[in-house]
């Protein structure tokens, strides 16, 4: 089944390009199903490939899914056109009276700054507050995961010596979990950030289920007992060349970065492997299936 997507959005365009199913607003209206609703908080800077990458996910399930892009009230992006946040984005306040099945929050550039500092934390609250009782499941993506952490459970974020970019391997730290049947015993994560949550705070919450870890990335992957959040610290959702145009941003503005571990093929930094996007499929498609639609009532009113 398809994701249903405005046809003039930027990103229908490049995954219909890409042989992935997706249908038009129009065409979605004749067919007698009840899609899954999933609401997508877009805290990054580059909303429009961060959309497309998280809409390409969504996509490669057999459900019909139907996606609401929220942006922030209390802070506007400098980086994405007003023209297409109005068109295709909506705010917390106009849909705070709906139920959604799913809800995905993503990661924010605001990571080394305390939470009450940035601009949009008494909305993000206010927007996690909500999901506790008007969400079936919800899944915080990078800072949105340490947000999250720190809101609902009192657990800071803590800075790290240096940056922790690149690819890293990771395993299961549970045998059998729904959410990663199929995944390959070890499989990779991509890690883009300056800070993480302790792996011994997240060990000692007794609300909280780790699911897989990284000797270098710590633990990555976090659920809560009832199935109604998933934490990611990593960026499964990420692009091929993602973390290139990040090393290259980095490099020009001479920031202290090192070159992504596990990514580039050559020296030359030309071409990267891809080593995530199987898993990154199977994740989220198995979050849709056991932890959304499996489970959400089919009248979410």
């Amino acid at each position: 089944m398809p994701i249903v997507i405005p046809k003039d959005i930027p990103a229908y365009d490049i995954l219909d390009g890409e042989n992935i199913f997706v249908m038009s607003n129009l065409r979605a209206q004749t067919q007698d199903i009840r899609p899954i609703e999933i609401a997508i908080v877009n805290l990054m800077p580059t909303k429009i490939e961060t959309e497309t990458q998280l809409l390409r996910l969504l996509a490669n399930s057999p459900l019909q899914v139907n996606p609401t892009l929220v942006k922030t009230e209390t802070y506007l992006s400098k980086n994405t056109s007003e023209n297409h946040l109005n068109r295709f984005y909506t705010t917390f306040d106009k849909i705070k009276d709906k139920k959604f099945d799913g809800m995905i929050i993503t990661g924010a550039p605001v990571e080394t700054m305390k939470f009450e500092d940035v601009s949009y934390w008494d909305e993000l609250t206010k927007i996690m507050d909500y999901a506790e009782t008007n969400v079936t499941s919800t899944i915080f993506i990078c800072w949105a995961a340490q947000a999250a952490m720190y809101h609902y459970y009192g657990i800071d974020k803590e800075l790290l010596d240096d940056k922790l970019f690149g690819v890293f391997e990771h395993k299961k730290l549970i045998k059998f979990e729904k959410l990663l049947n199929g995944v390959d015993d070890v499989f990779y994560i991509p890690h883009s950030r300056h800070t993480k949550i302790s792996d011994e705070k997240i060990l000692k919450n007794p609300l909280l289920v780790p699911l897989c870890g990284s000797k270098d990335a710590g633990i990555s992957v976090i659920k809560t007992h009832d199935n109604k959040k998933f934490f990611f610290t990593g960026h499964m959702e990420y692009d091929k060349f993602t973390l290139k145009t990040e090393y290259e941003r980095d490099l020009e503005k001479k920031l202290k970065i090192n070159k992504p571990v596990n990514y580039f093929t050559d020296d030359k930094c030309d071409d990267v492997n891809v080593l995530w996007r199987s898993t990154a499929n199977i994740i989220f498609t198995n979050w849709l299936n056991y932890y959304v639609y499996q489970v959400t009532p089919y009248d979410n009113k």
